[in-house]
């Protein structure tokens, strides 16, 4: 008999619900699926509906906060019969991925090779499910050199694992996309011409696909401190060195000059003192929030780098977070009288670690606090089980930060006590720790502990910051992301296992086995923070962990051809994957026999057979990023003190 779906009250998110819903019940069934509309609800109608929980009487959701930012969802199916409902649009959504997960369905990376699809009597089974997340913001942002296809299948993704929100940064994401279409550092490919305009309608067209799925919309951050004066914001490689004189006046002055602080116009602070450089940048904000509606959730944040901050001596009068509660302060009372809803981001980070002595936050609910602990170390996970040290001194222009998780958490405690609102951790765990971690299982185990550890940190949540491409060679730490945020108590091992077996087939636990043992063996060396030293004193590790690749790339070729399109892939990815590491070990026994000549020519050599093999693991493997973050560790051993 043919399945039907019945979209109670459509909307279009409802409405996509349902027709992904059919989609899959399709593949899996092979039997075509009716997807009908109706106004009211017939519990004695056969087939599933779905819609907003509110159009059935005999269904009572958890209840939650604020439902525009807090999902709930409900499911009550057998045997292709009965509901699946959400409390808000996205949460429906959510709702239907979760029943299909339910039956069976995998998504183990974005685009359709990471689709595991059961067999067709998955969908006779009974599935029972209703539930709020262990936290709101369960999300990523957008980072790396990313195509669009790179970030529409990001997106799609997204609720498919039970995450809830994409962030673009900037106002355009351009450098993002630029570092991709202009093929940037890749000698192998003539770059093209790649404008803002490109970048603009881009992010367009991702925001619409944000849009039909109801997720939440998180936007800029980046650029607000020198776009409002007509110097654009577009990367960390945009250099300025002339600017209008008028404009000077409003910027910070350090080292007794008032410029664009390193020739970087993202890294340039202004002068927080002057009330009319913060009265432009505030209506600026104002402006942008009132001609993008569609942003939920827009992040204020000011420049990047630092030990930048204005030495005048107002400026000097406060730290830099009074200054900034100011300016909250300002944005907020501008939004209410223009009657925008917008939420805004603050963040803790860098400079602003230290909290304001002063100022307090006057109206909580319109902001949520974003802790960054960009200088964290990722070989540890947050606990809170340490002592918290005393903040360290603020001492401007002259600041350290703090590597150690006891140190990070100080400066969170301390913002924590003047304010009690929303909030949730901006962190970087895929962003360039784990390119370090061979096998990818330490930095998944750390960031499961982390996600596992938010609620006793006094956080909501987690955006991950990090490339979009971060699957290479398996994607367990962001099945971990999605499943904790979901799920705080979840097992890291069952996840694991779960995934390795859907990932990769019959074999899957010996991969598990495999990259368990490869980040164990190579976690000594520290390549986090590389040294000669280190490396040297760990030199035992490298033939032994040449031994297990030589000995899994048995294991690979006999699954590489396997008959499942998702196995398929997963074992060619493992095998670019061996073939890299294979290489890089031997680089870093030239390091230990100090063939630093070696270990270089072998280190470009490498990078070059990874921009031939690029296309081969794209929608996977950010190049890019991997040549950045390695060349700079080779660099750094070869170039390093022995002693």
């Amino acid at each position: 008999m043919r399945m039907r779906i019945i979209v109670v009250k459509r909307t279009r998110t409802t409405h996509f619900a349902a027709t992904e819903l059919g989609r899959y019940l399709e593949l899996i069934t092979g039997d075509e699926v009716a997807i009908e509309q109706t106004q009211r609800f017939d519990p004695d109608e056969s087939g599933i509906a779905v819609g907003l929980a509110e159009a059935f009487s005999t269904v009572t959701l958890p209840e939650v906060a604020d439902p525009r930012f807090d999902d709930a969802i409900g499911i009550r199916v057998n045997d292709g019969v009965g509901l699946i409902c959400g409390n808000n649009e996205r949460s429906v959504l959510l709702a239907v991925y979760r029943y299909l997960t339910e039956i069976g369905c995998r998504w183990v990376r974005p685009g359709e090779d990471g689709e595991l699809l059961p067999g067709s009597d998955a969908a006779a089974a009974a599935v029972t499910v209703f539930e709020t997340p262990s936290y709101r913001h369960r999300g990523i942002c957008i980072e790396g050199a990313v195509s669009y296809e790179n970030i529409a299948d990001t997106v799609d993704w997204l609720p498919k694992v039970g995450m809830n929100s994409y962030f673009i940064q900037f106002r355009e994401a351009y450098t993002f996309f630029e570092r991709w279409y202009a093929h940037r550092d890749n000698p192998l490919v003539d770059g093209e011409e790649f404008s803002v305009d490109e970048a603009r309608g881009y992010v367009d067209r991702a925001v619409d696909e944000i849009a039909k799925r109801g997720l939440l919309y998180q936007a800029v951050g980046h650029g607000w401190t020198t776009e409002p004066f007509g110097i654009k914001g577009l990367s960390w490689d945009q250099r300025v060195h002339e600017v209008d004189p008028a404009v000077r006046t409003y910027l910070a002055k350090v080292d007794g000059e008032r410029q664009v602080f390193d020739g970087i116009p993202l890294n340039t602070n202004l002068c927080y003192s002057n009330e009319e450089a913060r009265r432009i940048m505030v209506e600026e904000i104002a402006d942008y929030a009132a001609a993008h509606p569609r942003i939920d959730v827009m992040h204020v944040w000011l420049a990047d780098g630092s030990n930048n901050q204005c030495e005048c001596e107002k400026c000097r009068q406060a730290r830099p977070a009074d200054f900034y509660v100011m300016l909250l302060n300002e944005i907020d009372e501008l939004l209410g009288r223009r009657g925008l809803q917008t939420k805004i981001v603050f963040l803790i980070y860098v400079d602003l670690l230290w909290p304001p002595e002063r100022e307090r936050i006057a109206n909580p609910d319109r902001f949520i606090l974003m802790f960054a602990p960009i200088t964290r170390t990722y070989r540890e996970p947050f606990t809170t089980d340490g002592a918290i040290p005393e903040l360290p001194e603020y001492r401007r222009n002259e600041l350290v930060f703090p590597r150690d998780v006891a140190g990070n958490l100080a400066f969170l405690r301390a913002w924590q006590s003047h304010f009690h609102g929303d909030s949730f951790v901006f962190d970087y765990h895929y962003m360039w720790a784990h390119v370090k971690d061979p096998g990818y299982m330490k930095i998944a185990e750390v960031l499961h502990e982390d996600i596992g550890n938010l609620e006793r940190l006094g956080l909501d949540g987690y955006i991950s910051c990090q490339v979009q491409r971060a699957f290479f060679p398996h994607g367990l730490g962001l099945a971990a992301l999605g499943r904790t945020l979901w799920n705080a108590g979840s097992s890291f091992e069952e996840c694991a296992d779960d995934y390795f077996r859907s990932a990769f087939g019959h074999d899957g636990p010996l991969c598990a086995e495999f990259y368990r043992s490869l980040s164990e063996r190579l976690l000594p060396l520290d390549l986090e923070s590389p040294s000669v030293k280190t490396v040297a004193a760990h030199a035992d590790a490298l033939p032994a962990a040449l031994d297990d690749i030589e000995r899994f790339e048995r294991v690979i070729d006999r699954n590489v051809s396997s008959a499942s399109t998702v196995h398929a892939a997963s074992w060619e990815y493992a095998k670019l994957h061996a073939m890299i590491w294979g290489r890089l070990i031997a680089i870093l026994r030239d390091v230990c026999e100090a063939d630093t000549a070696g270990a270089a020519a072998a280190w470009d050599d490498l990078a070059e057979w990874m921009w031939q093999h690029e296309d081969e693991c794209q929608n996977v493997f950010d190049v890019h990023n991997a040549i950045r973050v390695l060349g700079a560790m080779i660099r750094t051993l070869t170039n390093g003190d022995r002693q």
